[in-house]
């Protein structure tokens, strides 16, 4: 696969896919085919208005004398129901647009199975040839350079750089290794160097592109609880409106006036919400398409909406805050110990650690002179979170070298019957308030020194936190750094809270007390020991290069591996929120202007005094009827750019932003409306004359 391989990056640089003429072919077909009872039902306002359609063309089949005016009507009302079901067919054909470019990666490939027992075609007789969807989770498949990962899953032996375009847009490759938190690889992607071996982890059509194309195409959409709520809204206003309609010819009855049943159902039509009914489903969808278009795979489109109530945001410093990339810098050995003692301890104690900040620490001591060592009989203690240091046992024990927090390597010496100078804590906090972070090293029962590790807080990252604050959002972060570093990370970054010397379990911890207290909590993971985490968040994003179980716990995947990324897909579910309730703020809105062009040709022959209603000055009372329907209609289409791009987002608090959208959306669709159905009715008239 070359970078020129069609990838969400292509999608993700047209404001609309669906802006061909191939796909509003399609879309107008397929608001054809909406017209289906079965599919009409799902919307009951929009099926209201099919009703009323059906109505209108029997009434003018039976009335032949009002064959132009029922017509007129008719039409029109069809009208609306296809343009409604277009704003839904646009959004899914967008939707298609991008799962076309996800099927592209999408193929046919044998894999390089291992064997336990029994011959194969592998060159030493331990692999076997079989077709991708042979494979089952717990597999093991041997990918070399060159080949496509044939499976999702994760990397159990060596590395290599992978080629993610056809997946996140990005043509630069990636490193994955086995072993650490960028283990997961997905199938369709390409390794570019080394060979790897994989445990496949996804069973055949439950692969990540598929979950990706089936959630893009709207097979998988399931309705917000918000969209559901609104919905129940739209539906019982309708129901309302219906039964006032039905009884207005009898009220109409005691001032001896006869109602026309064409204007009852255009009074209908233009009292129900049809504008926001028409455009709701289109909102939804086009939600997910933007954080899709973010490179952000949403599990569901409730948690893009979620991720707009979020009251706080739990982020890891590293990789989040800062650039993830922690180098050693400098050794400050302890008064009485040789500087190439400090070296040689904490090289020993990194020569298995696969982490960033270990492989620093050795290139740092060879810089500096020790000769690199292959100890014999080494047995190496790898880094956990509970025990928060690494290191060594040489000798068979007799020499014990470890490296880690200052807290627990000081547990560690006086355990073994060691002393702890002050000297030691002041070097510490001497690193700590530069805003590097320590490592202290120790051989046996004495503590060496420290190593200083530095990092450096992402550009702009501040900016970000500030945007955040503006919303009323609280950001935390959590770090294992002792409090002194975490403390001036937190003042340099900007962040309301922060955590030190944090395991996985006060990560969760925080999370429940934050739910506890009412609030909406979204954080960022890649790492297994962050699944439980992000299961418990109300929002979580987890990384595309992150392990499978972090994958599978998120309700969200950000394919860019990004961990900023959290405060974009806030700013996306902000964005849908406000979409949605500029709409719907509007659809109210225009309903008052329909009523004065209704109202007075409703009852104009009865009831004169009507007549100070008609401040449009409409040319008939028909002509009213028709333009207040035929604006009715062309409105949906003139909102679906805005629905599927969204409202411009800026950042506020809920009170401006409420009322933003009550002076714009509000008075303005009031205002609109009158000037839209007065120049209707100037044409009409025009063509009636």
């Amino acid at each position: 696969m070359n970078d020129t391989t069609p990838h969400l990056g292509t999608a993700r640089r047209h404001s609309l896919a669906a802006a061909d003429g191939a796909a509003i072919r399609v879309a107008l077909i397929e608001s054809v085919r909406k017209l289906a009872p079965r599919q009409a039902i799902r919307n009951p306002v929009i099926a209201v208005v099919l009703l009323g359609t059906l109505l209108a063309a029997l009434i003018t089949v039976a009335m032949p004398g009002r064959l132009a005016f029922g017509g007129a009507v008719t039409a029109v009302l069809l009208l609306t129901v296809l343009l409604a079901n277009f704003a839904e067919a646009v959004a899914e054909a967008r939707g298609r647009g991008q799962a076309a470019s996800l099927r592209a990666a999408r193929r046919d490939l044998v894999a390089r199975r291992r064997l336990e027992d029994g011959p194969g075609d592998g060159p030493d007789g331990s692999e076997e040839r079989v077709p991708a969807a042979a494979l089952r989770p717990g597999d093991h498949v041997v990918v070399s350079a060159g080949e496509f990962v044939p499976a999702d899953g994760e990397i159990v032996e060596g590395m290599a750089t992978i080629n993610e375009a056809a997946v996140t847009g990005e043509s630069a490759p990636v490193l994955r290794e086995a072993g650490t938190d960028r283990s997961g690889v997905i199938g369709g992607t390409r390794v570019l160097s080394d060979e790897i071996v994989v445990r496949v982890a996804a069973e055949p059509g439950h692969s990540f592109l598929d979950r990706m194309i089936a959630l893009v195409e709207g097979a998988s959409r399931q309705k917000t609880p918000n969209e559901v709520a609104l919905t129940m809204l739209l539906a019982a206003m309708t129901l309302t409106f219906l039964v006032v309609v039905a009884t207005l010819p009898a009220l109409a009855g005691f001032v001896g006036a006869t109602l026309d049943p064409l204007l009852l159902i255009a009074l209908l039509v233009c009292l129900i919400p049809t504008t926001i009914g028409g455009l709701l489903p289109a909102i939804g969808i086009a939600g997910m398409n933007r954080a899709l278009s973010a490179n952000v795979l949403a599990k569901s489109g409730k948690a893009v909406e979620i991720a707009g109530d979020v009251d706080v945001l739990v982020l890891d410093k590293t990789g989040t805050i800062t650039h993830g990339d922690r180098q050693a810098t400098a050794f400050h050995p302890l008064a009485g110990v040789d500087a190439g003692q400090l070296r040689e301890a904490a090289m020993l104690a990194s020569l298995a650690d696969p982490t960033p900040e270990g492989k620093s620490i050795v290139k740092l001591a060879r810089s500096q002179g020790q000769p690199l060592q292959d100890p014999a009989d080494a047995r190496y203690m790898q880094f956990s979170a509970q025990t928060r240091m690494s290191g060594v046992d040489l000798d068979g024990g007799a020499r014990v070298i470890r490296k880690g927090a200052r807290d627990a390597i000081e547990r560690h010496v006086q355990a073994r019957g060691g002393q702890v100078t002050a000297e030691l804590a002041a070097r510490v906090e001497t690193v700590a308030r530069s805003g590097a972070t320590p490592l202290v090293v120790s051989d046996g029962r004495h503590a060496l020194g420290v190593v200083e590790l530095s990092d450096v807080v992402k550009s702009g990252v501040s900016e970000r936190f500030a945007r955040m604050r503006a919303m009323g959002i609280r950001t935390v972060m959590i770090t294992g750094d002792n409090p002194l570093t975490a403390a001036a990370i937190a003042a340099e970054a900007g962040v309301d809270d922060y955590i030190a010397e944090a395991t996985p379990e006060d990560k969760l911890a925080r999370i429940r007390q934050e739910q506890a207290a009412g609030r909406l909590v979204a954080m960022v993971g890649d790492g297994t020991n962050d699944a439980p985490a992000l299961a418990q968040a109300d929002v979580g994003l987890a990384m595309n290069s992150g392990t499978q179980a972090a994958r599978e716990a998120g309700n969200m995947v950000d394919l860019d591996s990004d961990p900023a990324k959290l405060l974009e897909v806030v700013e996306v579910g902000k964005q849908q929120l406000i979409t949605r309730g500029a709409l719907t703020t509007f659809s109210l809105a225009n309903d008052v202007s329909k009523y004065f062009a209704i109202l007075p040709a409703l009852f104009a022959a009865a009831l004169p005094q009507l007549a100070v209603l008609d401040v449009m000055q409409l040319s008939s009372p028909s002509n009213a009827v028709l333009a207040a329907l035929i604006f009715n209609a062309l409105v949906i289409p003139a909102l679906i750019p805005l629905a599927l791009a969204g409202v411009r987002f800026r950042p506020a608090s809920a009170t401006t932003l409420l009322r933003r959208n009550m002076l714009v959306y509000g008075v303005g669709g009031v205002l609109l409306p009158f000037a839209a159905i007065k120049l209707i009715d100037l044409a009409l008239a025009a063509l009636g004359a």
